[in-house]
């Protein structure tokens, strides 16, 4: 069974850089993963497998370099809140 994208988790800025990625590429974004509560140690481990990164500092924001595959499966998780597209910053 295909996993379905559980779109009103993910902000519109995430949603046009996901349009833009092709399957056939491996491409990672940069992504603020939020979850409901302080991850369980299944949570933990399941984040820590999908490349998610400071899951062990006992906050419910993380960083991680995520696949258009690694999204689709956060964002059926039911302890996940939101997925953002981090923002690059530019030097003036």
């Amino acid at each position: 069974m295909e996993n379905i994208m559980d779109y009103r988790k993910l902000d519109p800025a995430l949603m046009n850089a996901l349009s833009k990625v092709k399957e056939s590429q491996k491409q990672a974004l940069e992504v603020f993963v939020r979850t409901m509560e302080i991850p369980s140690e299944i949570e933990a481990s399941f984040l820590q497998q999908l490349g998610v990164r400071g899951v062990n500092h006992h906050r419910c924001t993380f960083t991680a370099r995520l696949s258009a595959q690694a999204v689709t499966e956060l964002s059926n998780q039911p302890w996940v809140h939101n997925l953002k597209l981090a923002r690059k910053f530019r030097c003036t």
